[in-house]
């Protein structure tokens, strides 16, 4: 019998399709079996207007501030339409919530002076303190989104302007999938990358006949915010990852699955 820490689990990994690979690759290999039923679809926002203006007169900013990997390849795709070179914006502070948004804009030729340590917005606001107070901001971000950084900054009296870059969906081939797997044996976990990944877990639940998650079913959360949604829609969840991304959304599952062994 293999003594692998996920061995017989069955895990849900609710990340949109395009990201879901590498979470259920590191869970299958700590043996357990994931079962990849997006909740989120990554598409374009309404409307690039207020991001292609930004990036085609870029000079007009001093910051820019990039909320997540998926807004990162929007700028990157953007910027490739548009035939923007990353030198055009070579003169903007950057500051980019997490190492994989970091990532994805190190790939666009952009440089990113700020990552905080834990990967939300408070954390951002804590790193980036009085350095962007007063100054021109751009933020790239989902079109619906929290509004504690454009906030917090406004009151220091940055002019902050806010470009949608991409948006969420719900799948609908993921309502029939959450149906049929919950009709029958239901996984042991299911994980949360963000808190549009909750909510509209919950409509997709809604939507296949269910009132709420199968009893025993352990909801692991990648971090606060997730978690609050989470505890919103009555569903404590189980573990939560630290630090906030994908290894330690690995950890916090292997955690919760078994705290009883």
């Amino acid at each position: 019998m293999s003594n692998l820490p996920l061995t017989g689990r069955r895990i849900l990994v609710t990340r949109a399709r395009h990201q879901a690979g590498q979470l259920s690759i590191e869970l299958q290999k700590l043996g357990a079996e994931s079962i990849e039923v997006p909740a989120i679809k990554i598409v374009q926002p309404e409307s690039f207007a207020a991001l292609d203006a930004a990036l085609l007169d870029p000079h007009q900013f001093d910051w820019l501030i990039v909320t997540s990997a998926n807004a990162a390849r929007a700028i990157r795709e953007r910027c490739d339409t548009l035939g923007v070179a990353p030198a055009n914006l070579s003169h903007l502070k950057i500051a980019a919530i997490g190492a994989p948004t970091a990532s994805a804009l190190g790939e666009a030729g952009l440089f990113v002076s700020i990552t905080p340590k834990q990967y939300v917005a408070e954390s951002l606001l804590e790193a980036l303190g009085q350095q962007a107070a007063n100054s021109r901001v751009l933020i790239a971000r989902a079109a619906v989104a929290r509004d504690v950084i454009p906030e917090t900054l406004a009151q220091q009296g940055a002019r902050v302007t806010i470009a949608d870059a991409y948006r969420t969906v719900i799948p609908q081939d993921s309502v029939s999938q959450i149906a049929q797997l919950f009709a029958g044996l239901p996984p042991d976990a299911a994980t949360f990358t963000s808190s549009s990944t909750v909510t509209n877990f919950f409509s997709l639940l809604r939507a296949a006949g269910f009132d709420k998650p199968p009893e025993g079913v352990l909801a692991i959360s990648i971090g606060p915010v997730t978690s609050q949604t989470l505890r919103d829609h009555g569903w404590e969840p189980a573990a939560e990852a630290d630090p906030h991304d994908i290894p330690g959304l690995v950890a916090a599952t292997v955690r919760a699955l078994n705290a009883d062994r």
